[in-house]
């Protein structure tokens, strides 16, 4: 998640300010660790408190406030997320699935509840430390059976599994939440990797709204050096023939692809 540093949005003609310490406008929705791109706080709260929490199982609340603590905590998936890839997951009747990048595991216990219990997902993620973190809760939830944690970078796992020719089309659902610079290395191999029907996640690909922001705007150093990758990832994806792509306003944007050849 990231922030543009925009003074003021508007959103039906409302304004949604709040006062920073030099005197400046700014709007709270911009404010780091806001996860989604709503242009009213109120809107957002709504759909956390009528829809989301109200809903949310005991040990997706408990790993959420334990995140919330940590001092990268702007990296978790945002609650509204967490229970779209839940039911998501459960719509496709997922049993085999991916995530690069786990952070402290709130969006792998979404997946983790929603999979039968001989479902798997082999996770990747170059800290193991993180992982640990959510580790317990996961461990009390009855669902680490289903989890294949591997510390180090994706990529080489990656190239070994598509060497190895097993793994070809067995997929049902990757996730995608790690270092944009390498999206588009990503989607060059798990294309072969995810089943024809089967979909691919990439969270981040509005990038707090920057995707759209003029090249002088002003942005965090972190948001404009990945923003050209999360551009070039959205434009390859629209091109893809093998794949059909719905791109959602759900927390920073996630783009689901369903490979079709």
């Amino acid at each position: 998640m990231a922030t543009i540093g925009e003074t003021k949005t508007e959103s039906n003609n409302v304004e949604t300010k709040t006062e920073s310490t030099n005197g400046e406008q700014v709007s709270r929705h911009q404010e780091v660790g806001h996860k989604s791109l709503l242009q009213s706080d109120a809107l957002y709260q709504y759909i956390l408190e009528t829809s989301v929490y109200p809903r949310e199982p005991e040990p997706m609340k408990e790993l959420r406030e334990v995140t919330a603590k940590h001092p990268w905590n702007i990296m978790t998936t945002s609650a509204d997320e967490g229970q779209f890839i839940n039911m998501l997951l459960k719509l496709v009747n997922a049993k085999n699935t991916m995530e690069i990048g786990v952070f402290t595991g709130y969006s792998l216990l979404a997946t983790a509840l929603a999979l039968p219990d001989d479902g798997k997902i082999l996770a990747m993620d170059i800290n193991r430390e993180n992982y640990e973190v959510g580790l317990p809760i996961i461990e009390k939830a009855g669902v680490a059976h289903k989890i294949d944690f591997k510390e180090g970078p994706a990529l080489p796992v990656l190239d070994q599994m598509i060497a190895d020719g097993k793994y070809h089309g067995t997929f049902d659902f990757i996730f995608v939440d790690a270092d944009k610079d390498n999206y588009i290395n990503y989607h060059k191999r798990l294309i072969d990797l995810v089943k024809i029907g089967g979909l691919i996640g990439y969270d981040n690909t509005l990038w707090n709204g920057s995707v759209v922001a003029p090249a002088d705007a002003p942005m965090r150093k972190y948001v404009r050096y990945y923003r050209d990758f999360v551009l070039e990832l959205n434009k390859a994806l629209a091109a893809d023939p093998r794949i059909e792509i719905c791109m959602l306003p759900v927390g920073d944007g996630i783009t689901l692809c369903r490979r079709i050849s």
